[in-house]
C-alpha cells in the first residue's frame, strides 16, 4: 500500500527512540549503533517489533549517522552491509508482527559543516547521502526519512541525493531550538519554502525539544505549509541521574500533548530521544480514531534565503538591481577582473538601503557565466541573508546557480516562447523557485495589455504541466521606455491591473526601463514606481540606493495602510534632512549602525570594523594594512577587531545575525589578525594571549561542528586553543589538563549515547584537575542536564562559550 495514499486518509504513527533502547540492551558508550545491525540483529528486530506492536505504522532503520565518513574500506564494518542489514531487520520485525507497516530509510547529519562555513563541499555531501539512498532503496525501504537536520544547506544536499538516487517518497524533519531557529538560522517559513520547492512529500520537525515546546513552533509551520506535517518530539528535556540520561515527560503526558499536536494538524506523530514503545502505544491509543485535519494549499508566493522568507503579495517587494553589468562599466570591469569583493560590497550596500531581494546577473560575453554565477551566489549567500534573484538567459548557468542556492530563489526568467518554457520549467520543478515570466512569446512583445494577458495565461497553463502553480509565477508586465513609446506606460499599468484583478496573479517590473533616454531619470522612475504600485505591482527591480525611489516606496506603504502607524516611515525619516544629495534611507530599520555604505570614504578605522561586521575578508585585510601604516598593531586589535566581533556576537545572541554570518565575520577578523601578526613578528612585538583552553568532543562522538565553531571564535578573542579533536577518551583530556595546568576545558557531545562519556570526563577532571572549570555544549544538552553532570557552565552556543571564557579569565567588562 502506498504510504502517501494512506496518509490522506488517517493519522500515521512513527516509532520512537532507538539509541537509548540500544544502550539498555548493552550498547557501550562510543560504540557505533549501526554496527549492531550486523552484530546484534535480534536486538534490532526486537525493538522494531515492540514499536509495531505498540501501534507504530512506520519503523525507521537503524542507519542514523551511517555514511561513508564512519563506515568505509578502512573500518571494520562496511557501509553497504550495515545498511542492508538495517533494512532486513526492519522487514523481519514487520513479518513477525503480521501487520501492514512501512520502512523509513533513516538519514541524519554528516556531522560536518558545508563550505564556506566548514570543509565539506556541497557536491561531496550530495554524494555521501546518495550512496546511502541507493543502497537503502535497493534493499527495500519504502521511503527516505531525512531527520534531525540543523542546517538548511545540508538538508538540501540530502534531499537532492534522495531525489536523484531513488524514486521513493521523501520525508524531512529538521531540529529547531526553543527560539524556532535552526543551528544556521533557518526559520519555519524559510525551511518550508525551500523543502516545498524541492518537492518533498512530508516535512516537519524532530529532536531537540519536547512536545510542549514543539507545539509553539508547529503553529508557524502549519500556517505556511501546504503538505503533510510530521512531528517526532523528544520525551521532554533530558537530565542525568546516576550516570543515566532520563527525560522529564512520561508516556501519559507525552501522549496527551501529541493528541493536541494531532488536533492542530500534524499527520504523522511519533517520538525521538527518550521515547519508548510505551510512549507510542499511548499516543496511538489516544489518536487512532481521530479524523485528520485537512491539509490546505496556502497559495503563498515565497522566496527564501538560508534564514528568512520573503512573501511577494500585497506588500511590494524591492529587488536590488545593482549586481548587473547592464550600463555599469565599473561592474563589468569587476567581472573581468574577478573582483568578487566589489560585487559583495554592492550586495551589502543594497541590503543596508532596504532591498528585500538581490538580483544577481553576471552575464558578459567574455567570461564563463556558469562558473561565475555559481561562485557569486555562493559568496553572496555566505555573508548576506537576503534571498537572491538568479538572473540569466543561460540554462547551464541557471541550473548551476539553482543547485547551490541555499533556499528557494527567484528565477529571472522565462517567457511565453515554447523553447523557453520547456527549458526553464523542468529546472524549477526540480530545484524549486518563483519564476519571473515575461509577457512575450514568439510573436514578440504584444502592443496591448490584452495581448500580454493572453501570454500570461499560456505561461500559467504550461507551468501547470510541471506541477508549478500560479503562486510560483510572477508576470513581468514589461516596461518599455516612454520616450520611444508614448503608450508604453499606460499599457504596462493596464497589464499590472488586469493580472491583479482578473488573473489574481503577482507582477514584477524593471522600473527604470521606463526612463531610458530622458534627463533626470529618477523623477520619471519614482513617479512611475508609485503609479505601478497603485495598479498592483508586487515586486520592483530598482536601485535601493536611490533616495527618490525609496521615498516613493515608504510613502506609498504609509499612505496605503501597509505600514501600520507609519512606523517604518517614521523610523527611516524621523530627524533626517531629506535632500537629494544625501540618502535618507540607512537600513532596514532606519539605523545607520553597521552600515558599510554609511562608512564608505570615512576613516580606515570604520572600514575595518564594518568589514568584519559584514564578513568581508579581503576588505578587512586591506583595511588592516592601511591602519597599520599609522597605528600600533595592538591598538588596531583592541579598538577595531575586538569591538567588531563584540557587535557580531551581540547580534548573534539577539537573533539578528546567524551562524553563517558569525563565522564569516570570524574569517574576516582572522584575515586581519594574520596581517597584524606579520607586522608584530617583524617588530618583535607580541600579542598577549588571554589564556589556554582545551576543546574536545567526548569519547564515542564523532561530530565536531559545535566544537569547531567555538574554536574559531575563541581564537579570534585571543585565546590559545588546544583542540584535542573528536572521540577523545576522558584520560587524554585529563592528562592534558594536568600537564599544562589548564584553567578551562570545553566538552562537546551531539548524541544522547555519548553523554555518559562527558559525565565520566567531568568526574575524572574533578579528581585530577580540581582547579579546572568545565563548560559543556551540544544539541542534546540543557542547563539542567549540565547541572546534574556537575559542569561549571552550560553554553547553548558559541558566543556563550566566549562569554564564559572571559568570565573565567577575569576579563568580563
Amino acid at each position: 500500500m502506498d504510504i502517501l495514499q494512506e496518509l490522506q486518509n488517517r493519522i500515521l504513527f512513527c516509532d520512537g527512540g532507538m539509541g537509548s533502547l540500544l544502550q539498555e540492551a548493552g550498547l557501550k558508550p562510543g560504540e557505533l549503533p549501526g554496527t549492531w545491525n550486523i552484530t546484534h540483529p535480534e536486538e534490532l528486530v526486537k525493538i522494531h517489533k515492540a514499536y509495531l506492536e505498540a501501534g507504530a505504522d512506520i519503523v525507521t532503520t537503524n542507519t542514523f549517522g551511517v555514511d561513508r565518513l564512519k563506515y568505509n574500506e578502512n573500518t571494520e564494518f562496511q557501509l553497504e552491509p550495515v545498511i542492508r542489514a538495517a533494512v532486513t531487520n526492519a522487514k523481519e520485525a514487520i513479518r513477525q508482527s503480521g501487520k501492514q507497516a512501512w520502512i523509513g530509510l533513516d538519514m541524519g547529519p554528516t556531522g560536518k559543516l558545508l563550505k564556506p562555513m566548514g570543509d565539506l563541499a556541497f557536491e561531496d555531501c550530495c554524494a555521501i547521502y546518495r550512496e546511502v539512498v541507493e543502497i537503502g532503496a535497493d534493499a527495500g525501504a519504502d521511503f527516505v526519512l531525512i531527520e534531525t537536520m540543523s542546517d538548511s544547506y545540508e538538508t538540501k544536499a540530502a534531499v537532492l541525493a534522495a531525489k536523484e538516487g531513488c524514486n521513493l517518497p521523501v520525508f524531512v524533519t529538521v531540529t529547531f531550538d526553543e527560539r524556532g531557529k535552526l543551528l544556521t538560522g533557518g526559520s519555519p517559513a524559510s525551511i518550508v519554502a525551500m523543502l516545498e520547492g524541492l518537492g518533498v512529500d512530508v516535512l516537519g520537525m524532530n529532536c531537540g525539544l519536547g512536545p510542549v515546546q514543539m507545539k509553539e513552533i508547529l503553529k508557524d509551520i502549519l500556517e505556511v505549509s501546504s503538505i503533510p506535517v510530521m512531528i517526532n518530539p523528544n520525551a521532554g528535556l533530558p537530565r542525568s541521574e546516576n550516570g543515566k540520561t532520563v527525560y522529564d515527560i512520561d508516556a501519559a503526558h507525552f501522549a496527551k500533548t501529541e493528541e493536541e499536536i494531532v488536533d492542530m494538524g500534524a499527520r504523522i506523530v511519533g517520538g525521538c530521544c527518550g521515547t519508548t514503545p510505551e510512549h507510542i502505544r499511548m499516543v496511538a491509543e489516544r489518536c487512532r480514531n481521530k479524523k485528520p485535519v485537512p491539509v490546505t494549499k496556502k497559495n503563498r508566493t515565497v522566496v527564501s534565503s538560508f534564514c528568512q522568507a520573503v512573501e511577494i503579495g500585497k506588500n511590494p517587494v524591492i529587488i536590488g538591481e545593482r549586481i548587473n553589468p547592464t550600463g555599469k562599466s565599473k561592474f563589468k570591469q569587476a567581472l573581468r577582473d574577478h573582483n568578487l569583493q566589489y560585487i559583495l560590497q554592492e550586495g551589502v550596500t543594497q541590503q543596508d538601503h532596504g532591498a528585500h531581494v538581490l538580483d544577481v546577473n553576471v552575464g558578459l560575453p567574455e567570461i564563463d557565466e556558469p562558473s561565475m554565477l555559481e561562485e557569486v551566489v555562493r559568496e553572496l549567500q555566505s555573508i548576506i541573508d537576503l534571498p537572491l534573484q538568479l538572473d540569466t538567459t543561460d540554462p547551464v548557468a541557471m541550473e548551476r546557480a539553482m543547485r547551490v542556492y541555499n533556499g528557494k530563489p527567484l528565477i529571472n526568467s522565462v517567457n511565453g516562447k515554447e523553447e523557453s518554457m520547456r527549458t526553464v520549467f523542468p529546472l524549477v520543478q526540480k530545484y524549486g523557485g518563483v519564476v519571473v515570466a515575461l509577457a512575450l512569446d514568439e510573436g514578440g512583445i504584444p502592443e496591448t495589455a490584452e495581448g500580454r494577458i493572453q501570454v500570461a495565461k499560456k505561461i500559467y497553463k504550461t507551468a501547470a504541466e510541471y506541477g508549478i502553480g500560479p503562486e510560483d509565477i510572477i508576470i513581468d508586465a514589461l516596461c518599455l521606455t516612454v520616450s520611444s513609446d508614448s503608450q508604453g506606460a499606460i499599457t504596462t499599468l493596464e497589464t499590472l491591473r488586469r493580472v491583479r484583478d482578473e488573473l489574481h496573479g503577482k507582477t514584477i517590473l524593471g522600473v527604470s526601463n521606463i526612463s531610458f533616454g530622458l534627463p533626470q531619470r529618477e523623477i520619471i522612475n519614482a513617479a512611475f514606481f508609485t503609479m505601478a504600485m497603485q495598479n498592483g505591482l508586487s515586486a520592483a527591480i530598482i536601485n535601493p540606493n536611490s533616495e527618490a525611489m525609496m521615498r516613493a516606496y515608504y510613502s506609498f506603504r504609509a499612505l496605503m495602510n501597509l505600514d501600520p502607524q507609519c512606523s517604518e516611515y517614521i523610523s527611516v525619516y524621523s530627524g533626517q534632512v531629506a535632500s537629494l544629495g544625501q540618502s535618507a534611507v540607512t537600513g532596514n530599520g532606519g539605523s545607520a549602525s553597521g552600515s558599510v555604505a554609511g562608512t564608505a570614504g570615512s576613516q580606515g578605522t570604520s572600514d575595518l570594523h564594518a568589514s568584519i561586521v559584514k564578513g568581508l575578508k579581503d576588505q578587512a585585510v586591506q583595511a588592516a594594512r592601511e591602519l597599520l601604516e599609522t597605528q600600533d598593531a595592538l591598538d588596531v586589535i583592541n579598538s577595531q577587531i575586538i569591538p567588531a566581533l563584540d557587535v557580531v556576537g551581540k547580534g548573534f545572541e539577539k537573533g539578528t545575525m546567524f551562524l553563517p554570518q558569525l563565522l564569516m565575520s570570524a574569517e574576516a577578523a582572522k584575515g586581519a589578525f594574520e596581517v597584524i601578526k606579520e607586522k608584530m613578528d617583524a617588530s618583535g612585538q607580541k600579542q598577549e594571549k588571554k589564556g589556554t583552553i582545551i576543546l574536545a568532543t567526548v569519547k564515542g562522538d564523532i561530530h565536531d561542528i559545535g566544537k569547531n565553531i567555538v574554536k574559531v571564535l575563541l581564537e579570534n578573542y585571543s585565546y590559545d586553543v588546544l583542540d584535542l579533536g573528536k572521540d577523545v577518551p576522558p584520560e587524554a583530556i585529563v592528562e592534558t589538563a594536568v600537564e599544562q595546568h589548564i584553567e578551562l576545558v570545553g566538552l562537546s557531545a551531539l548524541m544522547t549515547t555519548t553523554v555518559p562519556s562527558m559525565e565520566e570526563t567531568i568526574v575524572q577532571l574533578r579528581k585530577a584537575a580540581p582547579w579546572a572549570k568545565v563548560m559543556v555544549g551540544g544539541a542534546v544538552l540543557t542547563q539542567e542536564y549540565a547541572d546534574t553532570m556537575g559542569a561549571d557552565q552550560y553554553c547553548r552556543d558559541a558566543m556563550a562559550s566566549v562569554n564564559y571564557a572571559e568570565q573565567v579569565f577575569g576579563l568580563t567588562k
